[in-house]
């Protein structure tokens, strides 16, 4: 990876037990940890920082803004750390990871801790000895003498796309929880993301906090892009940024999604480039796997195969805004439309918490069989991916009271997409404007009802009155039931053409490509399986030989189950 941050709690000379500390561009040693960096962007305003002082260190990775006027973000936060405590955590904004070695009381303090919401994951191992973390899962796993499959992760990613809380692909490698900290001995829980629900101008704090956030990020130096849709959370970046010079979609000139991407780029003034879904957009090789850390899909790296292409030095994007603001992971209530379920934007007054879930995350009930049927997992996929939403659920509820701010809870906990923001902060200096502190508040104190794509339009009109020139293809109308219902009549009316999904189609690009050949030619038994399925096996197996080296001996569920004796 091109950054990356690696430690140990000990000194120097544990850290050289497994890596050298010229791999990376800086190294710090502190009195009970030392960690080292790789940043070609460190000390860029916005981004990684570190400073070493004679009362320890702070090493911040990623984008970070603090909200005092420094030339050193890091050094800010060891000193404002020494007179507030942990406190100066929730000073702390952007997508980050800290570390940080104070020495400058009696009450020494030493910790890794990722922002709120552990946009930037952070991995630890126990098992060499010394506890290990680090930024990369695999190069931390690579620190386990003898890994061993975690049986319940791997299922989990098979079935439902995404490792659900702590776990990996291994089991002696571990997660930092959501919004805790990393000590030598043990890991603490936070309270920087707890839902409090209150009365107040949601439409008008959003607007206003959404500005802020957006000119905190326009201060990123240039070229500019943004990866641009035909929805509505990229566009917001693009009208607000006004030296945004290039915007980038995935998809066919013809697309629906790729015309709107462009007449939007037209109306504020950036240049727009489409790439073709071709064999790079599903290829998986070692760069984009690597992403993935074993337990989400590099399927979400939308743009991976064309990132040589991208010729800007920083890029936005309006991943989670869906989530923040505008309430995907609420249960709505749904009505009947001649059998088909169809949403009426407003919320289920009663949701069933697994059924939520299991929707949300795209659970494919029948290609769970057929990948069972087809592995030797003894394990029935509707009873496990069941029990697995249900323990997460529960484990997620001491930071919500509501059943639906719990829903969100656990979706920003084990948000699948989040590969395709490691992989575009690996290569760009690249901001991330759902994580901004201001906004995380919002999203905390407003009250589910209130977290719709109402809420989020009607302010982001108040910062730009014609944001809304073009609508999405797929979103004619602003009523939630009335775009729903042209979705169902067009699907069932001969001569209408539906309307057409964002990404390009995955069965006809592995079919087109030969990609059963090309990434499973030695697994015949799984070619019949959905696309989506067989890049999860990809992405697991791709992964466990990033780690350790080639990892037949962990994979003894690829092989097909053994016929029955009858």
């Amino acid at each position: 990876m091109n950054r990356e941050l690696f430690g140990v709690f000990g000194g120097i000379e544990t850290f050289e037990r497994f890596r050298d500390g010229d791999e990376f561009d800086e190294v710090l040693a502190g009195s009970t940890v030392t960690v080292g960096i790789s940043d070609a962007d460190l000390g860029t305003p916005g981004w990684s920082a570190s400073y070493a002082g004679e009362d320890g260190y702070c090493v911040l990775w990623g984008e970070v803004y603090v909200p005092a006027d420094t030339a050193n973000a890091a050094r800010w936060l060891l000193e404002r750390y020494e007179r507030d405590g942990r406190d100066a955590l929730s000073a702390l904004n952007g997508s980050y990871v800290v570390v940080l070695d104070s020495t400058a009381s009696d009450d020494s303090e030493t910790f890794v801790a990722t922002d709120p919401v552990r946009s930037r994951a952070c991995f630890y191992t126990d098992e060499p000895g010394a506890r290990v973390f680090g930024t990369d899962g695999a190069a931390v796993g690579r620190t386990i003498a003898d890994p061993a499959v975690d049986r319940d992760g791997v299922l989990e990613f098979l079935h439902l796309g995404v490792t659900l809380g702590e776990k990996t692909a291994l089991e002696d490698l571990h997660r930092l929880p959501l919004d805790s900290r990393l000590r030598s001995t043990s890991v603490e829980s936070l309270e920087r993301f707890v839902y409090r629900p209150e009365t107040f101008d949601y439409v008008g704090e959003l607007a206003e906090r959404l500005e802020r956030a957006l000119r905190r990020r326009s201060a990123l130096p240039g070229p500019k892009g943004v990866l641009l849709s035909a929805g509505y959370d990229s566009r917001i970046i693009l009208s607000q940024i006004d030296d945004i010079e290039e915007s980038y979609t995935v998809g066919a000139p013809a697309a629906q999604e790729v015309r709107g991407a462009k007449r939007i780029a037209n109306q504020y003034g950036a240049d727009h480039t489409a790439f073709p879904p071709d064999e790079r957009y599903l290829r998986a090789d070692e760069s984009k796997i690597r992403y993935s850390h074993g337990i989400k899909e590099s399927l979400h790296i939308h743009h991976a195969g064309y990132a040589d292409e991208i010729e800007v030095g920083t890029m936005y994007h309006g991943l989670l805004c869906d989530t923040f603001f505008r309430g995907h992971f609420t249960a709505q209530e749904t009505v009947d439309v001649l059998g088909k379920r169809v949403p009426t934007g407003r919320l289920d007054p009663d949701p069933d918490p697994v059924d939520a879930l299991l929707e949300k995350f795209g659970y494919d009930r029948a290609a769970s069989f057929d990948l069972a049927d087809r592995t030797s997992f003894d394990v029935a996929p509707n009873a496990f991916v069941e029990g697995a939403i249900d323990d997460e659920f529960d484990s997620r509820r001491s930071r919500a009271a509501s059943v639906q701010n719990a829903l969100t809870c656990v979706g920003i906990a084990n948000q699948p997409s989040m590969p395709f923001h490691d992989h575009l902060s690996d290569r760009f200096l690249t901001s991330f404007l759902a994580t901004d502190r201001e906004l995380i508040d919002w999203h905390l104190r407003t009250p589910p009802k209130y977290r719709t794509t109402d809420t989020f339009l009607e302010a982001c009109e108040r910062l730009d009155g014609d944001l809304l020139r073009h609508r999405p293809p797929d979103r004619p109308y602003d009523t939630t039931l009335l775009n729903e219902a042209e979705r169902f009549v067009r699907r069932k009316t001969p001569f209408l053409s539906s309307f057409q999904p964002s990404w390009p189609d995955r069965r006809t690009l592995f079919e087109r490509h030969d990609l059963d050949r090309h990434l499973l030619g030695d697994l015949e038994h799984v070619h019949a399986l959905p696309a989506r399925h067989k890049l999860r096996l990809v992405d697991l197996r791709g992964w466990l030989e990033c780690c350790s080296g080639p990892q037949d001996r962990l994979l003894p569920w690829l092989e097909p189950p053994a016929p029955s004796i009858t």
